[in-house]
């Protein structure tokens, strides 16, 4: 068992340099002194503890499952012969994941940029999906042109107002509208437009299921990132004294 209260690596300054992110996430971190450990050592957050070269290893390789599975899902689409647009949606969701490997390995501000301005365009990208919903996937119509316009409009605005008002929350708050916004827009597709008769009741069923599941999921990843952020002290506490590897069965973010 590695006793991080005690070893140097915990204070072990990396390849990156100092954090620069507005974000430092709770990976085996304490913002004051555990128990068991000597009052007048003040625990800093444990960034690079097993590479000099990764500062957050749990955050960083989670990723991979992300990426795969976009891997995965734009490759599925372009065997079936599915219009671009699904193809570039995978895609933008490996760039999410190799953005956010990007961020929880170096920690600075441009990564977390990689990795948080993604997240804007493909859930945007989503919403040019859900609203263009007329015959045919091609991008001539004047319907799918002001759709395409509002979306990089919204896209460079938000771009340039993170980039300056660099709040995290602003970015949580954006998302989160996106968020709802797909939400809302998938369940009046489903039961209340023009088109919802032209969906046949299997397939809605299928759409509905995976929908649910996906939305369930999400909430679900979100309260473990809440209670992590939450309970970090305590989370911290019980991942020294469990000891390394099995300390990352509480990682949480």
């Amino acid at each position: 068992m590695v006793d991080l209260s005690t070893s140097s690596k915990w204070h072990q300054p990396g390849f990156y340099g100092p954090v620069t992110a507005t974000l430092d996430w709770c990976e085996a971190s304490h913002s004051g002194s555990p128990q068991g450990v000597a009052p007048d050592i003040h625990l800093l957050q444990a960034n690079y503890q097993f590479s000099y070269y990764i500062a957050e290893m749990a955050n960083s390789f989670s990723n991979l499952f992300t990426i795969t599975l976009a891997i995965y899902g734009a490759l599925a689409a372009s065997s079936q012969f599915l219009p671009t647009r699904y193809v570039a949606g995978y895609t933008g969701i490996a760039l999410v994941g190799i953005g956010s490997f990007a961020f929880h390995a170096t920690l600075l501000f441009e990564a977390q940029l990689a990795d948080e301005l993604p997240m804007i365009y493909v859930g945007s990208m989503s919403l040019w999906f859900l609203f263009d919903d007329h015959p045919g996937y091609g991008v001539k119509s004047s319907r799918s042109r002001a759709l395409i316009a509002l979306l990089v409009v919204f896209d460079v605005l938000f771009t340039w107002s993170y980039i300056v008002y660099r709040n995290p929350v602003y970015h949580q708050v954006v998302f989160a509208s996106i968020v709802f916004t797909t939400t809302a827009r998938v369940t009046y597709l489903l039961k209340w437009s023009d088109r919802t008769s032209d969906i046949p009741d299997r397939i809605k069923s299928t759409i509905g299921k995976l929908f649910s599941s996906g939305a369930a999921m999400f909430a679900f990843g979100f309260l473990i990132w809440n209670l992590d952020n939450i309970f970090c002290d305590a989370l911290t506490r019980w991942k020294l004294a469990v000891g390394w590897p099995r300390a990352f069965l509480l990682e949480g973010t």
